[in-house]
């Protein structure tokens, strides 16, 4: 959305023209409400062609500026954000914070070619009062290159790990570098996409941007600027920790903060002179003239506050609050008694601004302003979502000739209500003009608030007009959705080999033909004169196997559906092969029992809804977010399910908060635009208000009712809502199991949407079950589904998986250690200081009002609630209602909120006795936080006191918990857990033993098959597909094959390249991972060439029923049980090459000593035998 012609109305206005010449003028207020200071504003931006910095009391103000200004100007603001940590916490600043902060002061010192003049940059008081690097240090260890210029190579390379760049193997995120002979990958902490670095001797050949999700380059740059990637450099740390350890006694302690080291490993790495994450916290030790932001402003700089009085009481707040908070670290030993302070003093930061510019937009206590901009603007009229009055109002302002501008979620639907009395336009996004008197725009989008603006009269004597700019605040009383935060790139992906789990040294492997042993290490052997890498793989006995790099695929991680530890394999005993053989008929019973409910399914009568229609486009386009690929996926899914004369059962599976609930409100809104009703089943009361609430507020504008079952309603309410249903005036229930009891009746159910199916009961979930033939079904959950079943399951399940988190979503910053006052503390406030509010769960009902008492004593200027399960309803509604609307900062609470809850504002977890809880319940309860535009943090404290000390079991949960904090971490954290109960809901609990004999990545490729055989079957193929899998071809060439050490030197990244290589079933996927190759590492070696030949090899060889190619003897061999009839060798003589013999399952072939003429000579015989093959 862009409203940039609408600033013509302030531009004109006389006042302004008088406040564009006096901009330079000090600090003289303009007193302008909060919604007008955003478009003036904007157009001082655009005329004064000068920087701009704009200061805001906290960080929430700044997010919602840096989203409106991008709404009125085009682009986005720069902003420079406040570190995630408080002053004086080692918890680290965050990389999204650091960039943003570091992407601000490089638009100041090293502008790029072409930036604008009139840049905009947003500051909150504890932003610019947070002392950062020096300009002398930044301008230090920046660096521009060329393309055609020189880059010492060696010295470079130090100077970036000087400026705080890490040194990678594959460069996945922003402040990473790797080198790989002579190519180098950087990500410059400021830039949207890597760079790739071609170096011939020490001139830069070329440079490209390259992709980090596939790492294949993309597009030439010509030039590239490297900033520093951190606000300290560690270069001084080894001095700085010689002189603590002299001088601190507490450097030996170990931090309680939940930081994710101690302070005795924090000067280990200070004296290796390297980057870590809580570098900064020494920031003003190692810079002891360190600056601040407006060390690095320009001097042309004008600085506008956006409320003066707000920012000096906010920066006054923070300077009280840091001297409390040194006493508390200094007393608990986690800060020297001389510490340098981590910030400047307010009388500083007055010094600085009053040598500039300054223009104050408005102040907390407005005064009535009879002239000027302030006098013309007013706030617009809110109507409450009352249709009648809004169409009234409009009537009005067209009869009186006014300029009507319109932006809603919902413009669409608003555009037709005035097209019933006056002619229209169609929503636009992009508003270049100011509209006629008396017409209206209506505009797709979403501001916070509106005004109306008394315009200057063109003509002496003309009447007055206004423009009325109304937003959904003023007409359906919604407020905008909470402003996403901004990055300075793409999202990080993960390289295209992370996908292949890492074997570590002692990790239980599971082999196809030899069984369950333990790999140890990738080992280098010579065999015919040629040198080769293995997997080395121990078994029962200490016996050995090696396994060839081109039979990486034969491998597999063990995981199996317990804690249990299985026995390792005897090489060459039955027992494995019966263990397998067992799984694998299993595996078949299962296939054919899915593939035919899934028959039965396709064959039942079924409803079929009718296209998307308009209102659908309206309610798509309402969505105040952009959907992601797998959530737009799963939407197209469910629309194609629905519009097909059968029954739908789909499975929706996301992780916490990756949108699940859209997709399921998009196929509720598309069941009642044909008159259905819709049926919305949730574990819990809590959760049933939640979604009521959002469907309520999503589908206002339309003709739609909801309602909600559950014991939020009183009996009377019950029985009213039952009877309604059964008369069909409502459109919509949502409920608990209360929905799914006998007098619970509908007039016409079209959709049932389940959530979380697995917490309901035996009884209820055999109800449900009776209703899968005959009902469209839509059931969501968080518990992942791993991808290899996924992949099984593919035609006999219906299945769509959301992996991708929503834009801009932030890992949650998770600690784990013991109940320490003072970390609660500090964790509270930290979260109140930026106006958040804070979970607090501790899970016994019988002793939750001492802790409460407790916390109120510790933490008197927080508002403290309650709310547990064993609460009156009426009094657990109210008290949520409360939180929810911002009433109360801290919710102590049992795990009644561990399902579906979605607070954004809510963004600090405190789990009490974490180590009483499940990981999987860990996990949905870190799901609660982290919704929002803020960084979020989850606190799991356990006690260390007598009969409460933490168990072992509870604290590898915990440091699982700790670990696996990136987005998507369901789908790899605890397979044990999680995944394992995921693949238990599918494919039911006798399957566990087999799992457990076999491992479950062998189990899910056993079930794969056994789907893929009969499918082909029921699809009239009649020639069985082989009966092994292509990983067991064996192909052994005398051949040099490998990846070279000297061409990617670390192991595990070509024990990951080689399963990756293995993998490859295709000709196309071949040819596309060799170009990725020579793109990320350069020229292929002749061994990886060779190591390419052999996977082509294979292909072929399957595809022409070949079980084995070899040599012996001089002669190339292919070994195959399909040639051993008489009529088989009969066709093998018409294609097989000259001097060829033919023995008993074998075919010889002549192999010349040049491999240039016999490789291809193989590969003809193969094309020609796989014909034969496919006719026979």
């Amino acid at each position: 959305m862009n409203l940039n012609g609408l600033l013509a109305a302030v531009r004109e206005h006389a006042a302004y023209a008088q406040l564009l010449n006096t901009a330079a003028a000090a600090g003289t207020p303009l007193q302008l409400s909060r919604a007008a200071r955003v478009p003036v504003l904007a157009t001082l931006a655009q005329d004064l062609a000068r920087p701009l910095l704009v200061l805001v009391a906290r960080s929430d103000r700044a997010l919602v500026l840096q989203e409106e200004l991008e709404c009125w100007t085009g682009s986005a603001p720069l902003l420079f954000s406040e570190p995630n940590s408080l002053f004086y916490d080692r918890t680290p600043r965050g990389a999204r914070a650091l960039r943003q902060r570091m992407g601000c002061l490089a638009a100041c010192s090293a502008p790029a070619p072409g930036a604008p003049a009139s840049r905009i940059i947003i500051a909150s008081a504890r932003a610019l009062l947070t002392r950062t690097l020096p300009p002398a240090d930044f301008a230090a260890h920046l660096h521009v290159l060329q393309a055609g210029g020189n880059l010492p190579l060696n010295q470079m390379l130090a100077s970036w790990l000087a400026a705080g760049y890490s040194q990678e193997t594959v460069v996945v995120e922003p402040g990473q570098f790797c080198r790989r002979g002579g190519i180098i990958d950087i990500w410059p902490i400021t830039s949207l996409q890597p760079v790739r670095i071609e170096l011939f001797g020490d001139e830069i050949e070329r440079m490209r941007e390259f992709e980090p999700g596939t790492q294949r380059s993309t597009d030439l740059v010509e030039r590239v600027s490297i900033v520093p990637a951190r606000e300290a450099l560690p270069a001084s740390g080894p001095e700085l920790a010689a002189r603590l350890q002299a001088t601190w006694p507490g450097a030996q302690a170990v931090a309680e903060t939940g930081s994710s080291s101690s302070i005795a490993e924090d000067l280990m790495r200070l004296a290796a002179g390297v980057p870590f994450p809580e570098l900064e916290f020494y920031l003003p030790w190692l810079h002891p003239e360190s600056a601040t932001l407006l060390d690095y402003m320009p001097a042309d700089c004008l600085v506008v506050a956006d409320d003066w009085e707000a920012f000096e009481d906010t920066v006054q707040e923070f300077e009280e609050q840091a001297l409390e908070l040194r006493a508390e670290q200094i007393a608990a030993r986690q800060l020297p008694a001389d510490a340098p302070a981590p910030h400047v003093s307010w009388s500083d930061l007055q010094d600085q601004l009053s040598t500039m510019p300054l223009v104050i937009l408005g102040g907390q206590q407005r005064e009535e302003a009879d002239s000027g901009l302030a006098a013309d603007f007013a706030p617009g009229p809110r109507l409450g979502g009352q249709i009648p009055p809004l169409v009234d109002l409009l009537h009005k302002l067209r009869a009186d000739g006014d300029h009507v501008v319109i932006v809603s979620r919902q413009a669409a639907r608003l555009a037709e209500l005035w097209g019933e009395h006056a002619p229209y336009h169609a929503p636009v996004e992009l508003v270049d003009f100011v509209p006629q008197a008396g017409s209206a725009l209506f505009v797709q989008g979403a501001l916070a608030e509106g005004w109306v603006l008394r315009l200057e009269p063109h003509t002496k004597g003309a009447a007055e007009k206004r423009m009325h700019l109304l937003t959904d605040a003023e007409i359906f009383g919604w407020s905008r959705p909470e402003p996403r935060q901004r990055t300075l790139r793409r999202a990080a992906a993960a390289a295209p080999e992370t996908a292949f789990e890492e074997f570590q040294p002692g990790d239980l492997v599971v082999h196809l033909e030899h069984g369950i042993g333990q790999f140890t290490e990738l080992v280098t052997r010579t065999l015919h004169e040629t040198e080769r890498e293995y997997l080395l793989v121990i078994y029962e006995n200490g016996d050995h196997l090696y396994v060839p790099i081109t039979q990486a695929d034969q491998l597999s991680r063990y995981i199996g559906p317990d804690e249990r530890t299985p026995e390792l394999s005897r090489l060459g005993s039955a027992e494995w092969p019966r263990a397998r053989d067992q799984a694998r008929h299993a595996a078949e019973v299962l296939a054919q029992e899915l593939l035919d409910l899934y028959a039965r399914r396709a064959a039942a009568p079924g409803y079929a809804f009718s296209a998307d229609a308009r209102w659908q486009q309206e309610l798509a386009a309402s969505f105040p977010y952009t959907e992601t690929e797998d959530q737009q996926r799963a939407i197209a899914a469910v629309t194609e399910d629905m519009e097909r004369p059968r029954p739908m059962d789909r499975l929706i599976c996301g992780d916490v908060g990756y949108g699940k609930t859209e997709v399921a409100l998009r196929a509720a809104f598309k069941a009642i635009a044909d008159s259905k009703q819709v049926a919305i089943l949730v574990p819990t009361t809590v959760l049933a208000q939640q979604h009521f609430q959002t469907f309520q507020r999503r589908l206002q504008a339309f003709p739609v009712r909801v309602e909600m079952l559950s014991r939020f309603r009183n009996a009377a309410q019950q029985r009213q809502i039952i009877k309604e249903l059964a008369a069909g005036t409502i459109d919509i229930i949502i409920g608990t199991h209360r929905l799914v009891q006998a007098d619970v009746q509908f007039k016409d159910l079209g959709l049932l949407i389940i959530d979380e199916e697995q917490r309901f009961g035996v009884t209820h979930k055999e109800h449900l079950k009776s209703m899968r033939t005959t009902l469209d079904i839509l059931t969501l959950t968080a518990t992942p589904i791993p991808r290899t079943l996924y992949l099984s399951l593919t035609g006999v399940r219906d299945i769509s998986t959301i992996n991708t988190p929503p834009n801009e979503r932030l890992p949650v910053i998770t600690h784990v250690g013991p109940f320490k006052e003072h970390v609660l503390r500090q964790a509270i406030l930290r979260e109140l200081d930026r106006q958040g509010q804070v979970f607090f769960v501790h899970n016994r009902v019988q002793t939750i009002e001492t802790v409460r008492a407790k916390l109120a004593a510790l933490l008197p200027e927080a508002r403290l609630t309650v709310a547990h399960g064993q609460m009156p309803e009426k009094q657990l509604e109210q008290v949520m209602a409360e939180f929810i609307r911002g009433e109360h900062d801290v919710l102590l609470c049992t795990s009644i909120i561990e399902s579906g809850l979605d607070i954004p504002n809510a963004n600090t977890l405190i789990v009490d006795r974490a180590d009483t809880f499940g990981l999987a319940q860990l996990y949905q309860l870190r799901g609660r936080v982290g919704r929002g535009a803020n960084r979020a943090y989850a606190y799991f404290l356990h006690s260390t006191q007598g009969r409460k000390r933490i168990t072992e079991d509870a604290r590898e949960r915990l440091q699982t918990i700790a670990e696996q904090t990136e987005l998507g971490a369901g789908y790899s954290i605890a397979m044990r857990d999680l995944e394992m109960r995921g693949a238990g809901d599918i494919l039911g609990k006798r399957q566990s033993g087999y799992i457990a004999a076999v491992g479950f990545h062998l189990y899910t490729r056993l079930l794969r098959k056994a789907v893929n055989q009969l499918r082909a079957s029921s699809n009239g193929d009649g020639r069985e597909l082989p009966s092994w899998d292509l990983s067991l071809i064996s192909v052994d060439l005398p051949l040099e094959v490998g990846i070279p050490p000297g061409y990617i030197p670390d192991q595990a990244l070509r024990v990951r390249l080689y399963r990756r290589l293995a993998e490859l079933s295709t000709e196309q996927s071949i040819a596309e991972m060799r170009s990725e190759l020579e793109d990320r590492f350069g020229a292929l070696p002749a061994a990886l060439r060779n190591l390419l030949y052999q996977l082509r090899v294979k292909l072929r060889a399957y595809s022409a029923g070949v079980e084995a190619v070899g040599t012996q003897g001089g002669l190339i061999s292919l070994r195959s049980r399909f040639w051993e009839s008489d009529a088989a060798r009969t066709t093998l003589t018409d294609v097989l090459p000259a001097g060829s013999r033919i023995s008993k399952g074998k075919i010889w072939l002549p192999r010349e000593p040049d491999p240039a003429q016999w490789k291809p000579l193989l590969f003809t015989t193969l094309d020609k035998l796989a014909a034969a093959f496919n006719r026979a």
